[in-house]
Parts: C-alpha cells; structure tokens; sequence
C-alpha cells in the first residue's frame, strides 16, 4: 500500500529524522509505528545516519503492530527486522540474525543488557510504550540507563506521558535527554518542581510546575 502520511505525520516523521532525541506523544491510532518506520527508513536508507536500531515494546505489539506495519506500506520493503522474542535459544538466535531492527518486548530489556552475552551495538533506541519505562526503580530502567551513552538516536512513543501525574515524566526524559532537561537525580526534579506532603512520601506539584516542567522538554 502507498503511504499517504497526513500533514501531522510528516510533521513527526520529520521532527524524529531532526531530532537525536525525540518523544512522540500522539493518541493511540494516530500512526505513531507507522510514522517511526518512515524516519528509520530514511536515516538507515537515504541519509545513511542509522546503521541498527533496537525497538522496545510491549510483547503484543512487538508480535502485531512493527511486523505487520512493515508488511503494510510499500516504501518500508527494504526494511529488514528480527523478532526477538520466545525461550532465551530464540531470542539469541534472532539477535545472530542479520537485520536493520531488532525487535523485543520489555521485559527482555535487562536479559538483553546485563544476561545475553551479546553486544549492546544499536546505534538507534525506539521505546514503544515510553511510559512504561516512568518507574525510576525499575530494572528495565536501570538496565537501559547503562546503555544510554552509547546510543547515538532515541525515540519515545506514548499517548500517556504522564497518566499518574507529573512525577511520572522525570525517568522517562532521563532516559531521551540523559538528565539535560528535567535534572540527572529524581531529587534535583522534586526539589525543583514539588512540594512534599507532610507525611514526606508524597508530593505535590507546586504553582506553575506544569508549564515550567513542558517548557523545558518542549523541544525534544
């Protein structure tokens, strides 16, 4: 099928192929993997920017959407993918194969990281599902956190940036910017925009956090 990107698409599809670092927020059904894969197959194919990129998503989706939208659209024929998915002899078998995108559910995020034995080589992160990395916690955090410095280009796709409030957004733009915009310390984000609650667990955004906190990211 020919590709007939509306303006808002060409829009975004630009603004990644200009941006090292970039979070795409559009709702779900607006082409966020559609959009993604235009830019991959510019940087990769025509500017010759990206060589091989790492696309994280929910499992789902790693099985549905990327596949069956490189399958869809004419002008991503030459893309190239492996699923990395299934028992850990799958997963290192896909990651062996010769591809330009290499596609694995975040759970395997860490496995991939600190347990596979291969080499962390992806010049490109794409992160389906950015909110699912807003746990600063997590291990899926941490892992990629490690790895960040030696990618070269990262994008972020979510329709729910902040869905639990703005505390949310501080690790998801540590892991797109490496701390320029919202502090490299969680601390350095509640001191900055949050009043703590007398029990000091909880904290609330104090007047004008909101616009401060989307001025600062707003060029990414």
């Amino acid at each position: 099928m020919k590709y007939k990107p509306h303006d808002y698409q060409k829009f975004a599809v630009d603004f990644i192929e200009t941006h090292p670092e970039a979070a795409v927020l559009l709702e779900c059904g607006l082409g966020k993997t559609s959009i993604t894969l235009t830019a991959l197959n510019d940087l990769m194919f025509d500017k010759f920017e990206v060589r091989k990129v790492l696309i994280i998503a929910p499992i789902r989706v790693c099985k549905n959407s990327w596949a069956a939208e490189i399958a869809k659209w004419d002008h991503l024929e030459g893309l190239n993918y492996s699923l990395v998915l299934g028992s850990r002899e799958q997963r290192l078998a896909a990651l062996r194969q010769k591809a330009d995108l290499y596609i694995i559910n975040r759970e395997n995020v860490q496995w991939l990281i600190e347990s596979s034995g291969m080499p962390f080589d992806f010049d490109m992160v794409v992160i389906d599902e950015l909110s699912s990395f807003k746990n600063h916690q997590s291990k899926r955090f941490k892992a990629l956190r490690k790895v960040r410095p030696f990618v070269k280009r990262i994008v972020g796709l979510t329709g729910t940036p902040c869905s639990n409030g703005l505390m949310d957004l501080w690790a998801q733009f540590r892991l797109l910017d490496k701390g320029e915009r919202l502090g490299k310390r969680i601390g350095q984000y509640r001191d900055a925009y949050f009043t703590p609650d007398w029990n000091g667990f909880t904290y609330t955004p104090r007047k004008g956090a909101e616009k401060e906190i989307y001025g600062k990211i707003a060029d990414i």
